[in-house]
């Protein structure tokens, strides 16, 4: 048996996410350990609500949900009355017995494994430690476990951890390919208790590529006034399609307020974080001495970091965000320092022409005809006409940009003196 422990802030995002399972049909709640009633009288508000009862107990402590896989060998099967009861010791073993819990049988892999579902907090608000818990008490529980009930042990057995608490794919929505409040939760349950924003700009720039958009509408509406918020799907051309669904209609609740204390506390990030980025756009602009923007943009997602850049109706560059796939954190330019704000990165990259004195023009390297024409391709679905423009003025001052020397530069030529024989 292979027992694997996830701990979580949000018992809802945990608990929906093995219902979810149970109406897809490809699983099902066989136990509830500590409910007052048995396992098929409760509803779902009645299995949730003594969850968040005993959260409420002590509501200092943020990581308070625990989430665990049961993983069995392939050639075992159990009858549910035996998988129950290996639940049971196991809760009972790493001092869970106490605890409200919930068993599920998943179906949907190619061996038998349980999830269950329990919280940290005793019935007197103290929080029990989940600090190695693994180390301490699960692994000489497992041990045990598998003698007590002659299971075919872990050690050297090759099982992969098919257990994850992601149940989105990378792709984008496409409206009317799913129902769109089921493709929103996944696109929202992964997104808001996985990345760190501190900002509505910031979540949504996460949101986006996958088509979600988080509207609070314009300033002069009845939802901005009220502090409401919805969320709607994009098409391909980033529009909204389709009905706006109000926040306080998912499972997760995902509203204003709730993001507002996220956004609080992701004010402050680790440094190493930030270093990721930073050192990342720091070593792409080292070896080139001028590219396009969107040349960057492409180096910096070999790192796992996807650049959204802010343009003007005039097609100038205003901002600068960076989204971390990698630590799974979402920085707007300007919050790493002034050198990778929009302007900066701008002027890093080479693709500024500055005027001095009087009227003279100092044009700084450009790029290639190449990259331009490379960074035309790559803006082709967003560019703006104005922005066409001033690309295909900078094609055509590519190709002359080697020769061109200013003026103030140039080196005056040594006249040669004859002499007179």
């Amino acid at each position: 048996m292979v027992a694997i422990i996830k701990t979580s802030h949000s018992i809802r995002s945990v608990f929906y996410y093995n219902e979810n399972k149970v109406k897809s049909g490809v699983a099902e709640c066989i136990s509830a350990g500590n409910y007052p009633s048995d396992v098929e009288k409760l509803s779902d508000t009645m299995k949730l609500n003594r969850f968040i009862k005993r959260a409420e107990l002590n509501e200092n402590v943020k990581c308070n949900t625990v989430h665990i896989s049961l993983n069995f060998d392939p050639s075992e099967k159990h009858s549910k009355e035996k998988l129950i009861a290996i639940t049971d010791m196991y809760m009972e073993k790493i001092g869970f017995s106490e605890q409200p819990y919930l068993v599920y049988q998943h179906h949907d892999a190619g061996h038998a494994h349980l999830h269950v579902v329990s919280i940290n907090i005793q019935k007197d608000g103290k929080r029990i430690d989940l600090h190695h818990l693994g180390i301490r008490k699960s692994e000489p529980a497992r041990k045990e476990i598998e003698q007590r009930f002659g299971l075919i042990k872990a050690e050297g057995q090759k099982q992969k951890e098919a257990f994850t608490l992601e149940p989105i794919s990378m792709g984008r929505i496409q409206y009317g390919k799913t129902e769109s409040k089921k493709a929103i939760f996944n696109v929202l349950n992964t997104v808001l208790n996985h990345y760190k924003y501190s900002s509505l700009a910031e979540l949504n720039a996460v949101l986006k590529q996958y088509n979600v958009l988080a509207d609070r509408g314009n300033e002069n509406s009845k939802i901005f006034s009220a502090k409401g918020l919805v969320y709607r799907i994009l098409n391909e051309q980033g529009k909204p399609i389709g009905v706006p669904i109000k926040s306080s209609s998912f499972y997760n609740k995902p509203t204003l307020t709730f993001l507002e204390q996220k956004f609080k506390d992701n004010q402050v990030r680790k440094t190493t974080d930030k270093l990721h980025v930073k050192n990342a756009i720091n070593m792409a602009l080292f070896n080139e001495r001028a590219m396009p923007v969107s040349k960057l943009a492409k180096l910096l997602e070999r790192e796992g970091i996807y650049t959204v850049f802010r343009r003007s109706t005039e097609g100038q560059l205003y901002g600068i965000t960076y989204i971390d796939h990698t630590t799974k954190n979402v920085f707007n330019g300007s919050s790493l320092g002034k050198e990778y704000s929009a302007k900066a990165i701008e002027e890093r990259c080479g693709l500024k022409i500055t005027t001095e004195g009087k009227g003279n023009h100092i044009y700084e390297k450009l790029p290639s005809k190449e990259l331009l024409i490379d960074d035309l391709q790559y803006q082709k679905d967003t560019i703006t006409i104005p922005n066409l423009v001033k690309m295909l003025d900078l094609i055509t001052r590519a190709e002359y940009s080697s020769d061109y020397v200013a003026k103030q530069f140039r080196q005056k030529k040594k006249r040669r003196i004859q002499r007179r024989i």
